[in-house]
């Protein structure tokens, strides 16, 4: 077997060969393109497995070479960085690590998803951006407004009507700012307009759709959540426990124990951040519908930390749709209260 390390960049990929001994067998620098890495293929000996760290070029070379490997690993950047720290560092000495670290089987591997979940994570990650880019454009149109000291209905002012009626008969706005604002309206439309066709398009999809609706099951969990869990996690499989899962999606804070001394730290950046943000807000919404968490969230607020409320409920959300994946079965339990908009 050929241990093969790569040290990815935008352009170049540098690669060091080695045999099971530790013996370099070929080092050198490949163009990050499709036709020179079928060229170099071409000439690898065989068999050879190769491992690459975890970047944002990683998914379609690692697809790119899974049909001709043995096997292909992906590392994870902190834990890679922690263990293969050194003075001397640059592409052809990482490439090399990266291969010892594969050889002597202690490379630190991460989940890298199916071809399929990676895909459609993607055009959901691009609805997110959308929706924060409507968000920021409403705040700026507000800006604008008290910029010039325009008097306007703060719970009204998105609503097209009662907008279209704001522009065209306020005395107060400037000649120069209604042009503004009317483009802001339309960038604001078309976005909510696009990223609905997005979400839709993904409800509909026949690899997700039968998950999706046993994850809206849940009395809490809407579209929006459902699809953030199916695609940022992929597998449920993957988890060993729930702890490991709450973990992931970064609702547990970090331990730093010491001579019998255990101290709490803050909330890990280590964490799946689009989750993380999916699951808190699912939180806040979520005891409306289900009255297990209501009561869990009255529980923890009765301690006098609301934070720490939103965050239990959060981690029995991460439990429930847990569950649910793992038996491939609709959700049984949480009682269900008078309708509000989920999450």
């Amino acid at each position: 077997m050929y241990y093969i390390g790569l040290d990815v960049h935008k352009k170049t990929i540098s690669y060091t060969i080695k045999l099971a001994d530790g013996t370099v067998h070929r080092e050198g620098v490949v163009n990050a393109t499709r036709t020179s890495l079928d060229d170099w293929i071409a000439r690898l000996p065989q068999p050879w497995t190769a491992a690459l760290e975890a970047t944002l070029f990683t998914g379609w070379i690692y697809d790119h070479l899974l049909p001709h490997a043995a096997s292909v690993k992906v590392a994870h950047p902190l834990m890679l960085r922690a263990i293969a720290a050194s003075k001397k560092k640059n592409d052809r000495v990482d490439a090399g690590k990266i291969a010892d670290l594969l050889r002597a089987n202690l490379l630190p591997e991460c989940y890298l998803g199916p071809t399929a979940i990676r895909e459609r994570r993607r055009t959901l990650r691009y609805r997110n951006l959308l929706v924060r880019q409507s968000v920021q454009m409403k705040n700026k149109m507000a800006g604008l407004l008290m910029e010039t000291g325009a008097t306007y209905n703060k719970q009204k002012l998105h609503q097209k009507r009662y907008f279209a009626q704001l522009v065209r008969n306020s005395a107060e706005l400037p000649a120069a700012l209604k042009p503004l604002l009317k483009i802001g309206r339309e960038t604001v439309e078309r976005a909510a307009t696009t990223e609905k066709a997005l979400l839709r398009a993904l409800q509909q999809d026949p690899v997700l759709q039968a998950r999706v609706e046993r994850l809206t099951a849940i009395p809490g969990i809407g579209p929006v959540t459902a699809l953030s869990w199916a695609l940022e996690i992929g597998e449920g499989s993957r988890f060993t426990s729930l702890k490991h899962a709450v973990s992931y999606c970064g609702l547990c804070s970090g331990e730093n124990s010491s001579a019998g001394v255990r101290k709490r730290s803050p909330i890990s950046k280590q964490r799946n951040k689009h989750l993380q943000t999916v699951l808190i807000e699912a939180a806040k919404l979520a005891p409306r519908w289900n009255r297990d968490l209501a009561l869990l969230h009255d529980k923890e607020v009765a301690r006098g930390n609301r934070n720490r409320a939103t965050l239990a409920v959060a981690r029995k959300l991460v439990a429930y749709l847990l569950a649910v994946d793992r038996r491939e079965k609709p959700f049984q339990g949480g009682k269900k209260q008078a309708p509000a908009m989920a999450a």
